[in-house]
């Protein structure tokens, strides 16, 4: 079984902010940056743990730390996806 995915654009100087939280949260998700340039993380997540995740997303939304979250197609579905 594969991990939920999802993009998020974070305010560059909030990044640390959103590592640090999300650190906080063992196994909520896999997260890492996607494009250091645009600020771009990427989170895999566990299918039941989705809600709390997108809970904690909500947050960072309301707080201004992330200004868009988007979730996509898994890219490690696709073998010859870019990384």
């Amino acid at each position: 079984m594969y991990c939920s995915y999802f993009q998020a654009q974070v305010v560059e100087k909030e990044c640390w902010f959103l590592v640090a939280v999300m650190r906080s949260f063992e196994h909520l998700s896999f997260d890492r940056t996607c494009d250091k340039t645009a600020s771009i993380f990427e989170f895999f997540v566990p299918p039941l743990l989705e809600k709390p995740f997108l809970e904690v997303m909500d947050y960072f939304m309301k707080e201004g730390v992330i200004t868009s979250l988007e979730r996509m197609p898994n890219r490690l579905k696709d073998p010859l996806a870019p990384i």
